[in-house]
């Protein structure tokens, strides 16, 4: 590789964080269209599941897409992701001019400056790469109850450049007061911003905030289920999902899947018992996918029950 020590010659990388359902993927991509980061992205989706969904969901607008599945990139996917980055800076110290930033959308539970950290130690990328910004979404929804009760939220937002809330059009203003006084004893030196669909979006005036919440001092233990899909009635696989969100909704943290449709491929998202509106996408090959994050899941008893109840 050529030796890219001048920081005007180094590749920009981006670090995009954020908790399970903050909206990272809807966030990048409507900055991707805008050309936020410039022409030549290349994008590295790191998923904790095996099976991706928010890669499928970025091509158009990026250069390159690249999934780096299997375990957060602030720890089991470390490896990978080095290698991953390294690949990527040999290109383009062979020529590859069209490459012009990098953008890493982390998984919901990977922890932003630990990777920061690690890429800084390692001895090839600190010549090559230079970390532009950490960006942590919080979602302003559930973010007090993230806080209090899960320790990796609270280095997501300690570790930040930038603090995005989302979701703001639908917080009880005094919650969302709380929320930013949370995060700014947190990170005191990053003022919270807000973004509706990737845009920019003005704070409302907001109250004086209530008690601010007692963070939590550990992690929860949180369970990963993939599940293939059969040919679902998507009538009664909808029952079944609201079914596990009203039982299951407060240890339930995440649901996200890529659901076969007679008109398309139907993401479906879901952040406890909230459901975002599904949206249509273009069809795909191969099976449907549904991942989920929760407390005491049980992949074998989830399987049994959506074939009881939601096969066509």
């Amino acid at each position: 590789m050529t030796d890219h020590t001048d920081p005007g010659t180094r590749l920009g990388l981006t670090i995009l964080g954020g908790y399970l359902g903050a909206g990272k993927t809807t966030w990048a991509r409507h900055q991707l269209h805008l050309g936020a980061f410039g022409p030549g992205v290349h994008v590295l989706v790191n998923e904790a599941a095996h099976a991706g969904v928010d890669d499928q969901l970025l091509p158009g607008p990026a250069q390159d897409v690249t999934l780096l599945a299997g375990g957060c990139a602030c720890c089991i996917g470390l490896p990978r992701l080095i290698a991953s980055l390294r690949d990527l800076c040999d290109r383009r110290s062979a020529g590859r001019h069209d490459l012009g930033h990098i953008l890493l959308e982390t998984s919901g539970l990977a922890d932003p400056g630990a990777i920061a950290r690690a890429l800084a130690a390692d001895p090839v990328l600190t010549r090559h790469l230079r970390i532009t910004a950490i960006i942590t979404l919080v979602d302003a929804q559930n973010g007090l109850d993230q806080l209090a009760r899960d320790a990796r939220f609270q280095a997501q937002v300690a570790a930040a450049d930038r603090l995005i809330l989302t979701k703001t059009e639908t917080a009880p203003p005094r919650d969302l007061a709380t929320l930013c006084a949370a995060l700014s004893r947190l990170n005191p030196a990053v003022p919270p911003e807000a973004a509706h669909l990737g845009q920019p979006h003005p704070l409302p005036d907001l109250p004086p905030p209530g008690p601010l919440p007692l963070l939590a001092d550990g992690v929860l233990d949180l369970t990963l289920v993939e599940l293939d899909l059969p040919p679902v009635n998507w009538t009664r696989f909808a029952l079944w999902l609201s079914a596990l969100l009203h039982l299951r909704g407060e240890g339930l943290v995440r649901v996200k899947g890529l659901i076969p449709g007679p008109d398309g491929t139907i993401l479906l998202q879901a952040v406890h018992r909230h459901v975002q509106p599904p949206e249509i996408l273009p069809p795909q090959d191969g099976p449907g996918h549904i991942v989920l994050f929760g407390q005491g899941l049980d992949a074998a008893t989830l399987t049994r029950a959506l074939q009881r109840f939601a096969t066509a």
